[in-house]
């Protein structure tokens, strides 16, 4: 997939691990890195969602139409999917799903 980051921060972050480290902490940083190295390798949505463990779904409500990704047992990785094959990831933001 071609990636495409939403800020340049959230690029800078995954350019620099110390950057995403300030941010999110060694182990999620970690992740997001990796998330983003996977999402290069597949060709389209549905194969990242055949892969175990990153547990990607389509989202409801009012973040409809895009995507999360497991970073950590509370991170996840929010992505806009787009063009004509479903080939391009707008990496959005890193949320914490449950909000304590």
């Amino acid at each position: 997939m071609e990636i495409r980051f939403r800020t340049r921060k959230l690029q800078k972050q995954y350019q620099n691990s110390r950057e995403a480290e300030k941010v999110y902490g060694p182990e999620v940083a970690r992740k997001y890195i990796q998330r983003i190295n996977i999402l290069k390798q597949v060709r389209d949505v549905n194969e990242v969602c055949a892969l175990p463990g990153l547990r990607c779904h389509s989202l409801k409500g009012n973040r409809k139409g895009r995507w999360a990704v497991k970073l950590t047992g509370y991170y996840r990785l929010i992505l806009t999917i787009e063009g004509e094959k479903s080939d391009i990831a707008s990496i959005e933001e890193v949320s914490k799903h449950y909000d304590n």
